[in-house]
């Protein structure tokens, strides 16, 4: 049974960072119609960002976190603002192609300055564990489920309470109709990159908490998420939470019984097992478990 609490929390905790990832993906495609394949490039370079101020820097961890997510913040709007603003109005393929083309980019901007070895993010927690109801676990696990949460709960306290949050899910549920009172569907676009650069950060930074640290793979975090944005539904915000945390327990519970019941499968095959249940919930439900149903009539 302690085993079991003990693989619950690190899936709850993968399945939290999970979701930031996806919260990433759902607010570009929201307002852009476009799947956002650079936010893996921009999770790993908000992990070396918060390396960065807090090792190489000496910068307080709980200092160096935020003001990494506002470096990010500002990394977005000029993404949006000299590679992705050129292309509206452009195939949504090639859109695609683009963000694709940006991941590479930004792994080798961060091979450039930060070689291609693991470095620490610089968090206090390390290896410490703590004992919860009789089971050790990692406290950078509860760490990571408890910002994660905060982070998830201000995101959609900024969407449904504030005047900004109303602005963007106007521009973006009609682009036209938002313009006629006001709301420029680029400064829409701008602060989606902008927020998905931030979300992007602590993601990163819980990724690579503890002893893991952050190279150059990261990113493919992006790919290892995909299946999750995919069952919660391109658009939907609740969505990737659901499917953030759903991945998450899969992946990890797989690891921890599947795999060594059923060696045949190969040692990696919890790195699949997401995308097979991808496929059967998608079976069922096509647009995912919270995605909007398109109306087509004749």
């Amino acid at each position: 049974m302690s085993d079991f609490v003990r693989f619950l929390i690190a899936g709850i905790s993968l399945g939290s960072v999970y979701s930031l990832v996806c919260l990433g993906f759902v607010v570009i495609y929201r307002a852009t119609g476009v799947v956002n394949f650079a936010q893996g490039g921009l999770v790993v370079l908000g992990a070396f960002m918060t390396h960065q101020l807090a090792v190489v820097n000496g910068i307080p961890f709980a200092v160096a976190v935020p003001l990494a997510m506002l470096i990010m913040a500002g990394v977005g709007l000029l993404l949006e603002r000299v590679v992705f603003r050129p292309m509206v109005g452009q195939p949504v393929f090639a859109m695609i192609l683009l963000t694709l083309g940006v991941v590479f980019v930004l792994e080798q901007v961060c091979a450039f300055f930060w070689g291609y070895d693991v470095v620490l993010v610089g968090d206090p927690w390390g290896v410490a564990t703590v004992d919860l109801l009789g089971t050790m676990v990692n406290v950078s696990d509860l760490w990571t489920i408890g910002a994660t949460g905060a982070a998830l709960a201000a995101f959609f306290a900024l969407f449904r309470f504030t005047t900004l949050g109303i602005a963007m899910r106007a521009g973006a549920a009609d682009p036209e109709a938002a313009l006629a009172h006001g709301i420029s569907p680029q400064a829409i676009h701008g602060l989606s990159w902008a927020i998905a650069g931030a979300v992007a950060t602590v993601a990163g930074v819980f990724l690579a908490a503890g002893p893991k640290g952050v190279d150059l793979g990261l990113g493919l975090v992006a790919f290892r998420a995909f299946p999750a944005m995919i069952l919660g539904g391109l658009d939907s915000a609740e969505g990737a939470v659901a499917g953030g945390l759903l991945i998450g327990l899969v992946e990890v519970l797989t690891a921890a019984y599947l795999v060594p019941a059923m060696p045949s499968l190969g040692a990696n095959f919890h790195v699949v097992m997401p995308y097979v249940v991808m496929i059967g919930i998608l079976v069922v439900r096509p647009h995912g478990l919270f995605g909007t149903i398109e109306v087509r009539r004749a």
